[in-house]
């Protein structure tokens, strides 16, 4: 920013007052998709904040480092109660939670606000990007109309006509008509400008809305018939938001509808080996009421649906395969897979709309699945291990969701059937083996014995804890899947397909025609709803997850009779009387008018010292954030230094170090003129220096002259000096820095140690005049010359200001 005398008066407020207004409406755009009650406290309190700091700044006359402090300072301490309401206190007062949220919305809210099906609302720090859309563009517009020159003053009309069709781009199609927008905010900057620049004439006036008017009326005459029916472009409409499980229904929910479709063929594939499942979904997060996916990479065991290439890596080993598949029926997102998949190929524009798990081998069709559909998977098919071969393996480390909501019939169930168990294998196949050979088979179609759906709290504690376990494939591995989890082994459930025991073999077994004359046998399987069915999945380290099969064969039907355990029958012995009930004692509180009491908040148990270290961090992490550019302009100024002194021609370190005495000097505020000699530098910051005579001022000129002086005596002098030369002549350089600061208010010093005043002046001084250049010197010079040279700088240097 310009060190130019701030404007004021009554001018300057129209200007402060036009721009901000003017930002207000090019920030109208962005209300529909918080919804106006939201977004009006962020951009109101994002215009006042920015203003009020530029105008504090070209009061104060800030330089343009200490205005983009003040502006980080307000972001950091306002932000919260315009921008983050939810994680402050009383809607005002910041948290630890409101830093750590403003300082994360300025880099992820633009994603978020894109992303997501407005009105966004004031929810989480969504208003971010509207808050600090007003903040900088307001503190732009008022400190480059208040601090910059007439002629460039005007510039500051371009900001608002800027910010516009980034808000029109970041908005919805549902708000105001971005052409009438446009053109008023416009009109209204021209004029502003030219009353601004002092430009402003009537004829011009008239000739201007003669051009808009013709401009306009072309335009909504001509623009239909360019662009027709042409929906008005915005950043939402292009950006993909990525693939939410969360957005659809459980796999799982749908799995008695599939049953119902026994006779649908869903779809076909080809290439299977013999044995292979067909994987839909994958779900690992409890809710309490259906198994579901976590693919928002918040657990290991689920990870990300993302976009791939032409391959996908896996560091699974097995039979590898190529599978085609053509779907008929089925229908939703969810894309049959086999094994792990290497590569996916899939026909036509759909390609662009895969999503796959790397983590779960599932993959998505975003936008949905269709007949006729047909792709290509190259697949590696893993081993799956024997419980001999997984040995006393522990259970994988891996993270998965934490189940909620679970029956207490889910672990009562699982501590009474794995309580002899003892390494994970042996718990799991304990589960497994309970369920399928105690359980009973039924879809509850009819004809079947009654079976509800579903999958919930209360459809297993009936499962688990009734007279009769009864159900099929949806609520078996739902319930081995919770009892394996309350036993510490990570599990998931499965959702796919496995061909009917009848169908496997017809494939082995009954040669087609082809065989007969010697071909390869149909590999060709159609799957229909009967065919579908749900497992578990258990992580075991170091063979990854094995597949088990809760459910009880199809066969394994209940009669109306059954029992889960039936009793042997017992002789009949005479039984003792049954003892007497002891006496009942009352209730110690009164239940007719109970007394609801708070728990008690359980004391912090972290050690006082990390409590300290987490406070103070929080503290600092602002503070240093604040103090980060002023650090680094002081590192700088460090460098710069440190290269003069060492500099290993000592002309150019003698030369560095007078640059040194001006540069502080520049930063103090005392001006020298880009053509003036040393000598004369020097007479100019003696005189500079009368208003601080009572603090040093007289012995500083003294230091400064003779600095000047044995400068030009080094500098154009005859011969090279020798490396003391320039030792001595830096002591004396330090010494005129001590004896300057001394002659300043502490204030003003630490002020000149930040200030970017020198390498303004450098630069101003590089385009106006050559700076002072050491003399080429060919070779040392001896004789006479030498020695007069010699005898001059030695008496130089050995001059001393008495100084105590």
């Amino acid at each position: 920013m310009s060190a130019l005398a701030p404007r004021a008066g009554w001018r300057a407020a129209v200007d402060v007052l036009v721009l901000v207004a003017a930002l207000a409406a090019a920030l109208v755009p962005l209300a529909p998709v918080y919804g106006a009650s939201a977004a009006a406290p962020a951009i109101a309190g994002g215009l006042v904040l920015g203003s009020g700091v530029a105008v504090l700044g070209a009061l104060r006359r800030w330089s343009a480092i200490t205005v983009v402090a003040g502006l980080v300072l307000a972001y950091l301490v306002c932000g919260g109660a315009f921008a983050a309401p939810s994680t402050t206190v009383a809607g005002v007062l910041p948290t630890l939670g409101t830093f750590s949220s403003l300082v994360a919305g300025a880099a992820t809210s633009w994603k978020q606000m894109l992303t997501l099906q407005p009105p966004l609302g004031a929810a989480s720090n969504f208003l971010v990007v509207p808050f600090l859309l007003a903040l900088a563009g307001s503190a732009t517009a008022v400190a480059l109309t208040l601090r910059a020159r007439p002629a460039v003053a005007a510039v500051a009309a371009v900001v608002p006509v800027a910010v516009l069709p980034l808000a029109v781009l970041l908005g919805s199609r549902t708000t105001v008509a971005p052409v009438a927008g446009g053109v008023a905010l416009g009109l209204a900057m021209l004029g502003w400008a030219a009353w601004r620049s002092g430009a402003l004439r009537a004829r011009r006036v008239a000739a201007v809305s003669s051009m808009v008017v013709l401009t306009v009326a072309g335009g909504l005459l001509g623009g239909p018939v360019v662009v027709g029916d042409t929906p008005r472009f915005v950043l939402r409409d292009e950006l993909v938001p990525p693939f939410d499980p969360s957005d659809y229904p459980s796999p799982l929910s749908a799995f008695r509808k599939h049953v119902k479709d026994e006779d649908v063929a869903l779809f076909t594939v080809r290439g299977l080996p013999p044995g292979a499942r067909v994987r839909l979904a994958t779900m690992d997060r409890f809710d309490g009421v259906v198994w579901n996916v976590a693919g928002d990479g918040s657990a290991a065991a689920s990870g990300e649906y993302r976009r791939v290439g032409q391959s996908i890596e896996t560091t699974a080993r097995g039979e590898r395969a190529r599978v085609e598949v053509e779907v008929h029926d089925l229908t939703g997102v969810w894309l049959p897979t086999v094994g792990q998949a290497r590569a996916v190929d899939v026909d036509g524009s759909a390609a662009a709309d895969v999503r796959f798990n790397d983590a779960t081998g599932s993959a998505v069709l975003t936008s949905g699945l269709r007949p006729g559909l047909a792709y290509t998977l190259d697949v590696v098919i893993p081993d799956e291990p024997s419980d001999e071969v997984i040995g006393d393996a522990s259970a994988a480390s891996v993270v998965v969701p934490t189940a909620v909501a679970v029956p207490d019939a889910v672990a009562v169930a699982a501590a009474s059937v794995a309580r002899d168990a003892g390494t994970p294998v042996e718990i799991a196949r304990s589960l497994q083996k309970a369920l399928a050979e105690d359980g009973f088979f039924s879809h509850g179609l009819g004809g079947d014995y009654p079976s509800l759906s579903g999958h919930g709290a209360d459809r297993l504690t009936s499962l688990l804890g009734g007279d009769l376990m009864v159900g099929d494939g949806e609520q078996y591995a739902s319930a081995m899947a919770l009892m394996a989890r309350q036993m510490g082994l990570p599990s998931r459930v499965v959702m796919g397909f496995v061909a009917s025991q009848d169908r496997e073999e017809d494939r082995a077994g009954q040669p087609s025609s082809e065989d007969e004359e010697g071909a390869e046998p149909s590999d060709e399987v159609t799957y229909t709803g009967d065919d579908v069915e749900a497992w578990v999945e258990i992580a075991f380290e170091g063979h990854g997850w094995v597949a088990f099969d809760p459910t009880p064969p199809r066969t394994q039907t209940p009669h109306e009779d059954s029992t889960t355990s039936p009793s042997d029958p017992e002789p009949q012995v005479v039984q003792p009387p049954p003892p007497v009930p002891e006496p009942e004692s009352p209730p110690e509180d009164d239940t007719e008018q109970p007394q609801a009491q708070d728990p008690e908040a359980a004391p912090d148990a972290r050690p006082l010292w990390l409590r300290v270290a987490i406070v103070a961090g929080a503290v600092a992490v602002p503070l240093l954030l604040l103090a980060l550019p002023f650090l680094l302009v002081v590192a700088v100024k460090l460098r710069r230094r440190r290269r003069r002194r060492t500099s290993p021609d000592p002309v150019a370190s003698v030369a560095g170090g007078w640059d040194e005495v001006l540069d502080v000097a520049h930063d103090l505020g005392l001006a020298t003129s880009p053509l003036a000699t040393r000598r004369e530098t020097a007479r100019t910051l003696a005189g500079a220096l009368d208003d601080a005579r009572a603090r040093s001022g007289d012995r500083v000129a003294a230091v400064v002259r003779v600095l000047a002086e044995e400068a030009d005596a080094v500098v154009f002098g005859p011969g090279a000096p020798g490396e003391n030369v320039a030792t001595a002549y830096w002591a004396r350089v330090d010494a005129a820095l001590s004896h300057l600061r001394a002659s300043v208010s502490r204030r003003r010093w630490w002020r000149a140690r930040v200030s970017l005043a020198s390498a303004r002046e450098r630069r101003r001084r590089a385009r106006t005049s050559p700076s002072a250049r050491p003399m080429p010197r060919s070779r040392p010079q001896h004789g006479p010359a030498a020695a007069t040279h010699e005898s001059r700088t030695r008496t130089l240097v050995d001059q001393e200001v008495r100084i105590p």
